[in-house]
């Protein structure tokens, strides 16, 4: 086995979405538009739980970082891209295209953990009311996301100090709009069967755990709720998990939907259009979820409009 970057090179070539020039503008103006909306969708969500004391809970706590990660996630990949199209410079240094790596798994990651943590929160609101507050102390959140980063961060190092080992003829072509880490263990001229097992296993590994937390979780919720009497409190209960559900699904579905398409099909292409869903349409979409169906999300929106110190960014916001 061959190991260590013995061939050196300089920079790997994205070819993107598409090589026909005259859909390089269509792609740059749909993607930017995607780009924006996740910002500013997901900074919103953000602005308005910090400024609303009526949000400070932990489920909004989560709610606000979970936005946060949307928006580094897809900034990762996204400004890169139109620079690539903008530039007509397909180009992406060896480094940079590590760093991207390294940091698509941290966000991707974390997005995967963090939706577990909040099945949690939501099976102790549901199924503990009373003991909420105690148990999901401020503390215990900051712990839980401080151990997720954590976790994540190693996990995230470790895919990307088991690329470096790697070789790789000069200039070689990523069929991807970034470095996505099956891709460029393939492109390897030296041996990647350990990069391929570690791969597939910590794919099952970081698929399987948390959602399987996240069905324990909701099982339990189900159980909770199926012995409340009323119907208007079981509707209530329910209620509150409707947008994280939304969420889940719209999540795994995705990244089910890359993962099989990767390893099932040697065709890039569908690969790549999947990879689109699971890194653009997921974040844009999660802040209309949970504005949309959320009353208290709702209801801070208004009173974010209607506070005057916010009304100049409100503005700029609707006018973006």
């Amino acid at each position: 086995m061959e190991s260590g970057n013995n061939t050196r090179i300089s920079e790997f070539l994205l070819l993107g979405l598409s090589e026909e020039e005259e859909l390089q503008p269509l792609i740059f103006g749909f993607f930017l538009s995607m780009y924006l909306i996740t910002v500013f969708g997901n900074l919103l969500i953000i602005l308005t739980i910090i400024s609303d004391s009526h949000l400070h809970t932990p489920m909004y706590f989560f709610l606000s970082n979970l936005s946060f990660v949307d928006i580094c996630f897809t900034s990762t990949t996204i400004p890169k891209m139109l620079w690539n199209i903008q530039s007509k410079n397909t180009g992406i240094t060896y480094e940079g295209c590590i760093t991207q790596m390294y940091f698509y798994i941290l966000f991707a990651g974390l997005d995967d953990i963090l939706l577990s943590v909040m099945a949690y929160d939501r099976y102790v609101a549901i199924c503990h009311p009373i003991h909420y507050m105690v148990i999901m102390s401020p503390r215990l959140c900051e712990l839980l996301v401080l151990i997720s980063w954590v976790l994540i961060a190693f996990y995230s190092l470790l895919h990307s100090l088991m690329v470096l080992r790697l070789s790789f003829c000069p200039e070689m072509q990523i069929p991807h709009f970034f470095c996505e880490l099956s891709q460029v263990v393939q492109l390897a001229s030296s041996d990647n069967f350990v990069n391929n097992i570690m791969m597939y296993f910590a794919a099952v590994l970081m698929g399987v755990g948390p959602f399987a937390g996240i069905l324990y979780s909701y099982s339990k919720i189900v159980s909770c709720i199926c012995k409340i009497t009323s119907a208007q409190g079981k509707y209530k209960a329910f209620s509150t998990c409707v947008s994280h559900l939304s969420v889940v699904f719209l999540f795994y579905f995705t990244a089910l939907g890359v993962f099989l398409s990767s390893a099932a099909t040697h065709n890039s292409h569908s690969s790549t259009i999947a990879s689109v869903m699971y890194t653009v349409v997921t974040p844009m979409l999660n802040p209309f979820i949970y504005s949309l169906r959320n009353r208290d999300i709702k209801e801070g929106l208004k009173r974010l409009y209607l506070m005057p110190s916010t009304k100049p960014i409100m503005l700029v916001l609707w006018i973006a």
